[in-house]
């Protein structure tokens, strides 16, 4: 019996958040206990995600909602799986940069002391 798409994204938005949790960070729905549209997944500061656990995907269009949908103060990230294959994310060149330059600078301090 085939799933239909909300339960689908359900399960993607569980299983991202599984996977977030195996690296530390306290994950879960956004939907699942505040009800608010456009948080498919919550638990990275600064990060709005938005999850697509599908085979056929308009990257663009994916970017555009995780835009739209993104608070003040957040990067928006499309994090996106196919089947049997790893989860990936895409952002923005100017979203990834400054990601890098805070991780850059947090190495530099690193090694100097």
């Amino acid at each position: 019996m085939p799933i239909n798409s909300r339960a689908k994204g359900a399960k993607g938005e569980r299983e991202l958040a599984g996977k977030l949790k195996e690296y530390g960070y306290k994950c879960r729905r956004g939907q699942q206990f505040s009800g608010i549209e456009g948080e498919d997944v919550v638990g990275l500061d600064y990060i709005h995600i938005e999850c697509k656990r599908v085979q056929s995907l308009n990257l663009d269009k994916a970017m555009e909602q995780a835009k739209r949908d993104a608070q003040e103060g957040q990067l928006p990230a499309v994090f996106h799986r196919k089947n049997n294959k790893k989860w990936k994310v895409t952002m923005e060149m100017d979203d990834w940069i400054k990601l890098y330059n805070e991780y850059y600078s947090g190495k530099k301090i690193a090694e100097k002391e």
